[in-house]
């Protein structure tokens, strides 16, 4: 009964026939005004040619015209790479824009490249934008392939630049025991939270991570290219590790990458001129870089001695070192890597002795944040506490020192902080002098006015957090 319906409908409905130089397709005229923005403004348009029972073309391919005269009749495509050129070609030239805005879900690292070619080609801007989107959310795997290190390098440049286009924004991961958030669905606790600037409140961002990363102590962690890195670590119940994960904020999910040679802990892990470095380590003085166009870590030279507890930064495409311990003494000397020479050099000997500060830089300026802070001379007074939060700036080009405001009621361990914006933001603990009770604070020191700021309505923190910076998309893609 269906079959003999179709039929007669088919019977009564006007057939065309799409004659090329060695095939005839017939296709139903209504179907092809339906999907054919050409052959709608053909057949509206009043010409000899539109009311004639066929219609000749020249200059497609045939694979690509009978896709595109597949998907007229069924409203389904093959989407293959093989003939992804003669599909485009022919549905721009036919103007069949549903298989235009179909391609727009098909991007894929395979095929990205070749679609934005194609686009600027045949003129399809939706589809090349796209393409544009596409490789920009998906940069270090599509670093990765030949095709799209082959593109013009502003070209790439530009894709680069694109994952920094959102809104900066503080991010916040740990293990967040007892956290108090305004927000509904908390069934779980959350391991990701972003800072409301305007609203002074935490808000959710991402409730869990990789089961490799859930309870890892002393690792490293760094931003390059707006994703976030997180590297080997400790458990408690086990040894170091060496497994390396990275956060995408464009797609809002974590993705596991090459694991360092060799496990450490305790170590800096640094972003300098598109490339990271794992440097040193608990009782290493080992050096890896990672490269992700080949998603590889290497090792580069090692530090002059393996230092404990000390502090590094990256600060005008250099790596420097400051502070700790050697296994024979405290660790005076200012270091500095060169990546271009892979050579390690000291700069200059410190009148004080720093250790677990943690170090950022803008520009020409470290920061030494918290840490414990010791005087070689004159010796400092018994019972005055070293443990005090305090910001120190020193200035590569001139090698001079400058010690801003304290922040005396507040410990400098224990803390993770980053540069945000016009400040750095800062997690630390506080102990209440009469009841020796600890709680976390949340502050900001900014580097301009050289005042701090204390921040309220924070969650209750727990262990392993890590502060970082990072562009979040208007939109997930």
């Amino acid at each position: 009964m269906g079959t003999n319906q179709e039929k007669a409908k088919m019977s009564s409905e006007q057939i065309i026939a799409i004659v090329t130089e060695d095939k005839t397709y017939k296709v139903s005229k209504s179907k092809l005004i339906e999907k054919s923005d050409y052959f709608q403004a053909l057949y509206s348009s009043g010409m000899r040619e539109a009311g004639e029972d066929s219609v000749r073309l020249q200059g497609l391919s045939r694979q690509g015209l009978e896709l595109v005269i597949e998907f007229i009749n069924t409203s389904k495509v093959q989407i293959e790479n093989e003939t992804l050129e003669d599909l485009i070609e022919a549905a721009s030239f036919l103007q069949v824009t549903s298989i235009l805005k179909l391609l727009l879900s098909e991007i894929r690292l395979e095929n990205c490249v070749e679609l934005y070619n194609l686009s600027d080609v045949y003129g399809t801007h939706d589809l090349g934008a796209a393409c544009i989107r596409f490789m920009s959310c998906y940069y270090h795997p599509m670093l990765r392939r030949q095709e799209f290190r082959q593109l013009p390098g502003a070209f790439r440049d530009q894709v680069r630049e694109l994952r920094m286009r959102g809104t900066a924004t503080l991010i916040a991961v740990g293990d967040f025991v007892g956290t108090c958030l305004d927000a509904a669905h908390q069934d779980e606790p959350w391991s990701m939270l972003r800072y409301s600037e305007a609203d002074q409140r935490w808000m959710p961002l991402a409730s869990s991570l990789p089961p490799e990363m859930v309870n890892v102590r002393g690792y490293g962690s760094a931003v390059l290219d707006n994703y976030l890195f997180v590297v080997g670590g400790y458990r408690m119940t086990s040894h170091d590790i060496s497994a390396a994960h990275c956060y995408n904020p464009c797609r809002n999910e974590w993705t596991q990458v090459a694991s360092l040679n060799q496990k450490r802990s305790n170590f800096k892990l640094l972003a300098v001129s598109g490339k990271l470095y794992a440097v040193g380590g608990q009782s290493v003085g080992t050096v890896e870089c990672y490269n992700p166009e080949l998603d590889w870590w290497s090792f580069v030279a090692s530090l002059p001695d393996p230092l404990a507890e000390f502090s590094a930064c990256e600060c005008k495409g250099m790596i420097y070192v400051m502070g700790g311990y050697t296994a024979r003494d405290r660790n005076m000397s200012i270091l500095r890597y060169c990546p271009s020479s892979d050579a390690w050099s000291s700069l200059e000997t410190c009148q004080v002795h720093v250790r677990k500060q943690q170090m950022l830089s803008l520009e020409d300026t470290i920061y030494l944040v918290g840490g414990y802070i010791h005087d070689m001379e004159p010796p400092k007074k018994t019972g005055q506490s070293e443990d005090i939060l305090t910001v120190q700036a020193y200035d590569v080009g001139t090698g001079e020192w400058r010690r801003v405001k304290e922040n005396t009621s507040k410990s400098g361990l224990n803390l993770t902080c980053a540069l945000h914006n016009d400040g750095i933001f800062i997690m630390s603990r506080d102990v209440a002098l009469p009841t020796s009770q600890e709680h976390r604070v949340f502050l900001k020191y900014n580097i301009f006015s050289d005042m701090w700021q204390p921040f309220r309505r924070f969650p209750a923190f727990g262990q392993n957090m890590l502060l970082c910076s990072l562009y979040l998309p208007n939109v997930i893609m």
